[in-house]
C-alpha cells in the first residue's frame, strides 16, 4: 500500500511565511510521497515561487508537483519551475516520473492541463485561429499526458494535473465556467492509459469525489475543497488482496 499525501492552490503570496509548512510537520510518517496540484503562487513572480519553494522544501518524502495557470501569469514559468527543482521538488509538463515508495515503483505523469469543456458543452476546433489554438493546446497536452502514462515503468501510475479531466469533481461551480476549468480530453486520456488515480486542483468551489467514464478514481485536492493542509489516499499495490485500488482516504491534516 502506498500513502499519498495530495494538495493544490496555496496561493501563496510574496511575504515570507512558513505558515503552511507548519501544517506539513511530521508528514513524512504519515505519507510516502507528496503531490502538488499547481497554482503554488498568487501571481507567479519569482519572488513568490522561492517562498513556494520554502514550503515545500525537505521534506522528507519525495515532492511531485504541476504548475497551475497563476503560476503562469508573469510568463516566468520555466523560472518557477527552476526554483521548485533547486529545492528538491520533481515537476512535470507533460511527462512523466517513477519514484520508489518501500520497494513499489510509484509512477506519475502530468502537467498543468488546459480548459475546453465536457462533452456536448465544450469548446471545438472551428473558426477563428484562436478557438482552434485553444482546443488544439489542450489536445496537444492530453496527447502527451496519455503518453506520459503509458511509458511509466511503475507498479501504480497517478495522472497530476491543475485543471480537471472530469465534471464531477466541480460540482458547485458556475456551470458557465466549467470550460475554463478542465476539459474531458484530459479525462480521455486518462481512461486510454488506465491510470489508477487521477489528482488535480483548480476548482476552489467544486468537491472532492469523481469518477471518469473509465472509471477511474478523480479526487480535487484544491485548499479551498479539502479545509485541511493534504488530503492522504492510500492505494493498494499489485499483489494486495480484496481491495480497491484507491481504498479510501484515511485522514487529512
Amino acid at each position: 500500500m502506498i500513502r499519498v499525501a495530495a494538495a493544490g492552490d496555496l496561493h501563496v503570496g510574496p511575504e515570507p511565511t512558513g505558515k503552511y509548512r507548519a501544517h506539513l510537520h511530521g508528514i513524512a510518517e504519515q505519507a510516502d510521497v507528496f503531490l502538488m496540484a499547481g497554482d503554488l503562487t498568487r501571481h507567479g513572480t519569482l519572488e513568490e515561487g522561492r517562498v513556494a519553494a520554502g514550503e515545500l522544501r525537505d521534506l522528507g518524502i519525495p515532492v511531485i508537483a504541476v504548475l497551475g495557470n497563476h503560476d503562469y501569469h508573469s510568463d516566468l514559468e520555466e523560472e518557477m519551475a527552476d526554483l521548485l527543482r533547486d529545492a528538491g521538488v520533481i515537476v512535470l509538463e507533460g511527462d512523466g516520473t517513477v519514484v520508489d515508495c518501500d520497494g513499489v515503483r510509484f509512477g506519475v505523469a502530468g502537467g498543468k492541463g488546459f480548459g475546453g469543456g465536457f462533452e456536448g458543452r465544450c469548446a471545438g476546433e472551428f473558426g477563428e485561429p484562436e478557438m482552434k489554438e485553444f482546443v488544439r493546446h489542450t489536445k496537444d497536452f492530453s496527447a502527451r499526458l496519455g503518453t506520459a502514462l503509458l511509458e511509466l515503468d511503475a507498479d501504480v501510475r497517478v495522472a497530476l494535473t491543475h485543471y480537471s479531466p472530469v465534471e464531477d469533481t466541480l460540482e458547485g461551480e458556475p456551470l458557465e465556467i466549467f470550460p475554463f476549468l478542465g476539459s474531458y480530453l484530459i479525462g480521455e486520456a486518462i481512461d486510454a492509459a488506465g491510470a489508477d488515480l487521477a489528482v488535480h486542483g483548480h476548482a476552489h468551489k467544486g468537491t472532492e469525489k469523481g469518477i471518469t467514464k473509465g472509471g477511474v478514481r478523480v479526487r480535487n485536492v484544491a485548499l479551498p475543497v479539502l479545509q485541511h493542509a493534504y488530503a492522504l489516499y492510500c492505494l493498494e499495490t499489485p499483489g494486495s488482496a480484496g481491495a480497491e485500488q484507491v481504498r479510501e482516504r484515511v485522514s487529512v491534516r
